[in-house]
């Protein structure tokens, strides 16, 4: 099959490789038609990492069905799928009790199988492919996974109907958490420093916006929440910002609210001084959110495709790019120079 190899250096190439075979009875194989790039690949994008070279990556996609092990009932040869790509070893405490999220081997097993976006074809469990309605698009259910961690987020927050909420950053996650928010009857303020971000937030039914770069935010966040500050605040941005963003967003939560720490970390410690006097004697609550399970008896997956389904959200005004696989460096790049492209979510036809 062909895909698209990480280099040493970071970027692509496009190579034939053995196509993936069946390793279970319950495994099933799909032919990816879209893949998505999300915040955690940007951050790999032009990056040294020997340990990645030659491998696949990409976590966001969907496809269709093309083998099923003898096994499988819940999907069938020719269906259209979306895959879920958080998959743990399946027999850790985290595991058996549906936490796969915090699974210790997590990125070690879903490497091997699922988390293959830029290649043609992925195998994984059964459990981890539903079925699209016709009326979904592969490019909305690409963003599934997007939207996914949106609601793992949005479930640690506690958010109710309004609430007075702030996003930092408007890329995929950001918007996505401003689409369930919304969604629930939040009243939504966000914050990012490019203007074709925050117009397109606008559009998706922000209350309220802050170009980071130009205005104070803290400011305008208090005027918007009555001068007490918002009641829950999803940090979203991550990566290289985390050091600016976060304290931020300790500042804007009022006293007893909650900050929802999204937006990713690269590995290793990262150092980031907080007014801890003010947060602890305001019992702000810091909650790191990682990823998506289930939520109940529900998956988190299962709940988003459910609610695009019913078009309870819209998430195909989040779509700025389209990119056949051979072009991925050409995507990476414009995805990565969103100030000048208006970027948010990248897609890439397989």
């Amino acid at each position: 099959m062909k895909a698209a190899l990480k280099t040493e250096e970071g970027t692509f190439t496009i190579d034939e490789v053995e196509r993936p075979a069946l390793p279970g009875a319950n495994f099933v194989l799909a032919r990816v038609r879209v893949a998505g790039i999300c915040g955690t690949d940007l951050r790999h994008w032009k990056k040294h990492e020997p340990d990645l070279a030659c491998k696949i990556v990409g976590h966001e996609l969907a496809g269709e069905v093309v083998e099923v092990g003898a096994d499988v009932s819940n999907i069938r040869v020719g269906d259209r799928v979306i895959i879920e790509t958080v998959m743990g070893d399946g027999c850790c405490d985290y595991c058996r009790v549906q936490k796969y999220n915090i699974c210790e081997r997590l990125y070690d097993v879903r490497s091997q199988y699922v988390s293959r976006a830029y290649g043609e074809y992925v195998a994984g469990p059964s459990e981890k492919f539903y079925k699209l309605p016709d009326h979904v698009e592969f490019e909305e259910a690409a963003l599934i996974d997007t939207l996914s961690v949106c609601l793992h987020a949005q479930h640690l927050s506690g958010l109710g109907i309004n609430d007075r909420v702030a996003v930092i950053g408007a890329g995929p996650i950001g918007l996505g958490q401003l689409l369930l928010a919304k969604a629930s009857g939040a009243d939504v303020i966000i914050i990012d420093p490019v203007q074709s971000a925050l117009d397109l937030a606008v559009e998706l039914g922000a209350d309220g916006i802050v170009k980071g770069s130009d205005e104070d935010a803290v400011a305008k966040v208090f005027d918007f929440s009555d001068g007490r500050g918002c009641d829950i605040v999803f940090e979203c941005a991550g990566g290289d910002a985390m050091p600016d963003t976060l304290p931020l967003a300790t500042r804007i939560v009022r006293r007893g609210g909650k900050v929802v720490i999204v937006g990713g970390f690269d590995a290793g410690e990262t150092a980031i001084p907080l007014e801890w006097q003010r947060i602890q004697m305001s019992e702000i609550q810091l909650i790191p959110s990682a990823s998506f399970a289930m939520h109940g008896i529900y998956p988190e997956q299962g709940m988003v495709l459910d609610l695009i389904a019913k078009r309870r959200i819209d998430v195909r005004k989040l779509i700025t790019h389209r990119y056949a696989l051979d072009d991925i460096n050409e995507a990476f790049d414009t995805a990565q120079r969103k100030e000048e492209t208006g970027a948010v979510f990248v897609a890439i036809t397989i």
